[in-house]
């Protein structure tokens, strides 16, 4: 006994180090460069702006094809210094990239807006390049589709690659320098300087090959990368650069955090009062989560913006759930009848497989949308896949093991951990079909709303300036007007003067400079003036220019966030079914995602909210808390069908005792994950409060469809199978009866 209490006091002295260390390495940092402290981590645009750059495009006449190629590629050179970087066009002839987390514009003017001249030469023509003669590459970066990092092991050796993928034009020349070089080398120049110079084995005509030869993964994805992004289809010349503030105002991530405080400091309130002891011990673990979340954070050089607060909030609830799981199975076994250490060690292990299953469909999701995500896409899977593993971590292994001293150390009385009796069974499958109903009408008046409006305003949908584009604005003040005073004073005359929303005007500063860019919805020219008017009429105006702008979320954006949640909600739908051998709860709870999902787009629709960037963040958010909610239940059903059947109990009788089991952990983890959005919503600035009453609507159809939709429609699956199958076994014996034995 003496023993176990020493490694109990160690266990707790040992969490207690560590907790501080991460505490002191978030706030202070490591070392005189601070490493780790949470001043280092990259802020979006939204949250702290950045550096923005304007380029001409000096070619003449350019075709809209090439505009567009030469904006991915830009945007793929963005991204390597962030994922929240937007590149857009400006006018006719311009584009303009804006990159969070750089204070000094020339630290990436050299590299982001090079012409990136790609080219393969054979030796001869690079015999001339070398000498200073005319040459003429054999392929150049336009005729590239791709290039990846690649491991080859058809060998005996385990060899680092480079896969390139050629479009027609590029195949045919490539297989031309092949066939005329085999033996030869092919130099691949990028900005003057040989990338890589591989020998032509043979003739390569299908469209793809394959450079070998590199020394670790790490060249062959530079070398890659450098293939990918390095010719710009236009030639650019800078036209501008500078430093632009946040488009949230300074005070929205301090409002943002004071707001996430308050709300942690709620929800350790609502687990104390609920779970005792556990409760107690869920609170560490949670901060231990924020901790780790912060150095993961920083870590990964992820760049947080508000989509990806959404992801942190999410994966907060996440944590919270797991440890709801656990503490409402210890007091389960209480109330059964069980020793406290027994209710412990039976607690965790009867919810460790629904806590696996539910994170590990959300991880999916995370991991796809990561693959195929561009730009915020991209960091909000990041940030959601770090809070996954994270929050299973906290709950697995902290909660298990503090909570286990504490026994150890004497806190052995069942009142310190609560006790709970057997709920009373209500007919859920029976009220399902007046759930039905309900979520009809709702997605329906969402549908009808969009041709509605149509009609009303000529757009199905309030999409916000990253999905239309539109008109920006810059004037140069004789005075200084920081954000706030821009959104008070000026932001009003210009939303009056055009006949707009407020709601719909974007404000950024330029650094240095009394200028602000001003983005609205494309106007037309009386509106452009009638704004130019007003201005000059109530301020001190020096200089005025608009431009037309595009989109920033572009359409490949658009198909690629499809195409991932397709694919994710697949891949869920395959894992559901392995794991639960049915492939029957898979196709319920794609069906209950695909309900929560069209909800909340009634709210978008029918609420006329703004629909950009936060719409893509909050609707994989839904995705990923539905689907957790979803699982928690399902793995109850898959329980008690152990349990249950043997005694002879129906279908419709195991999915009623199985949601009014885990009712109160659904109504416990919808309310601390509310809880913390409604602070988000109380104390945001005006676009966080839109974005939080999304997240809310998300929340409570979240935990509606895991209580009266999926449950439910996965009894009317398992009926309509087992009618099935009587009617045939029916036809089989000839329509007779048989008389039981």
């Amino acid at each position: 006994m003496k023993k176990a209490k020493r490694n109990s006091l160690l266990t707790i002295f040992v969490f207690i180090v560590a907790l501080a260390l991460g505490i002191f390495t978030t706030v202070v940092g490591l070392g005189k460069e601070h490493i780790g402290t949470a001043e280092n981590i990259i802020l979006g645009l939204d949250l702290a702006g950045g550096v923005s750059i304007t380029y001409q495009i000096t070619d003449e006449h350019p075709t809209e094809q090439e505009i567009r190629d030469t904006k991915e590629r830009l945007q793929m050179r963005a991204d390597t210094y962030s994922t929240d970087s937007s590149v857009y066009q400006e006018g006719s002839d311009r584009i303009s990239i804006e990159i969070p987390g750089v204070t000094d514009a020339n630290k990436i003017l050299e590299e982001l807006g090079k012409p990136g001249a790609l080219e393969f030469m054979d030796e001869d023509n690079y015999s001339k390049f070398a000498s200073g003669q005319d040459y003429e590459p054999v392929l150049t970066g336009s005729d590239v589709k791709n290039a990846s990092a690649a491991i080859d092991n058809n060998g005996t050796v385990r060899e680092f690659v480079v896969q390139l993928a050629f479009n027609d034009e590029g195949t045919r020349k490539f297989a031309e320098a092949t066939t005329a070089n085999v033996g030869k080398r092919i130099y691949i120049i990028y900005d003057g300087e040989v990338a890589s110079a591989p020998t032509v084995q043979t003739a390569i005509t299908g469209g793809s090959a394959v450079i070998n030869g590199m020394k670790d993964s790490e060249e062959a994805e530079r070398l890659a990368q450098t293939i990918r992004i390095g010719a710009l289809p236009l030639t650019l010349e800078e036209l501008r650069s500078n430093e632009v503030g946040a488009t949230l105002g300074k005070d929205a991530l301090s409002t943002t955090l004071k707001a996430g405080a308050i709300g942690m400091g709620l929800v350790a309130v609502i687990m104390i009062a609920i779970y005792l002891v556990p409760g107690v011990i869920s609170v560490f673990a949670l901060i231990s989560y924020v901790v780790l979340m912060l150095l993961c954070l920083n870590a990964f050089n992820a760049s947080l913006t508000l989509p990806g607060l959404a992801g942190i909030v999410l994966t907060i609830g996440m944590a919270v759930d797991a440890n709801v799981i656990i503490f409402a199975r210890i007091k389960e076994e209480l109330g059964n009848g069980a020793s406290v250490k027994g209710a412990i060690d039976s607690g965790f292990d009867k919810a460790f497989s629904a806590i696996i299953d539910s994170n590990i469909t959300t991880l999916i999701a995370a991991v796809v949308l990561y693959i195929m995500g561009i730009g915020t896409i991209k960091g909000f899977a990041l940030t959601l896949g770090i809070g996954i593993m994270l929050s299973m971590f906290t709950a697995l292994f902290v909660t298990k093991h503090l909570l286990k001293a504490a026994y150890t150390l004497g806190l052995k009385d069942p009142k310190l951990y609560g006790m709970k009796k057997e709920p009373k069974v209500k007919d859920y499958v029976g009220f399902s079909k007046i759930a039905y109903i309900i979520s009809i009408v709702v997605i329906a008046a969402g549908l009808i709303a969009l041709p509605v409006f149509k009609g009303k305003t000529g757009s199905t949908l309030n999409f916000s300036l990253e999905f239309t584009g539109g008109t920006s604005m810059t004037v140069d003040f004789e005075d200084n007007y920081d954000l706030e005073a821009a959104e008070s004073e000026i932001l009003p005359v210009i939303a009056e003067a055009a006949g707009i929303s407020k709601a719909d005007i974007q404000v950024q500063n330029v650094k240095g400079s009394n200028e602000i860019v001003f983005k609205t919805s494309e106007l037309t020219a009386s509106q452009r003036d009638d704004v130019d008017e007003a201005l000059r009429d109530k301020f001190k105006v020096t200089e005025f220019n608009f431009e037309n702008i595009s989109s920033t979320i572009s359409g490949e954006m658009q198909r690629n966030a499809i195409v991932s949640v397709v694919i994710a909600t697949l891949l869920m739908l395959l894992y559901i079914a392995v794991r639960f051998s049915d492939v029957k709860f898979g196709a319920a709870a794609v069906i209950a995602l695909l309900h929560d999902v069209l909800v909340v787009f009634a709210v978008y629709s029918i609420g006329r909210l703004t629909v950009g960037n936060t719409f893509i963040a909050c609707m994989l958010t839904i995705v990923g808390y539905s689907i957790n909610a979803t699982i928690i239940i399902f793995d109850r059903i898959r329980e008690n069908l152990g349990i249950m059947k043997s005694k002879g109990a129906g279908y419709e009788k195991i999915v009623n005792t199985s949601i009014s089991q885990t009712f109160t952990r659904t109504i416990y983890t919808s309310l601390t994950t509310f809880v913390m959005v409604l602070v988000l919503y109380i104390m945001g600035v005006t676009s966080i409060k839109e974005f939080a009453l999304t997240l809310m609507s998300g929340i409570i159809c979240g935990a509606y469809s895991s209580v009266c939709i999926t449950g439910p429609l996965w009894y009317l699956f398992k009926a309509s199978e087992k009618k099935t199958q009587e009617e045939e076994t029916k036809k089989a014996s000839g329509g007779k009866k048989t008389k039981k034995a």
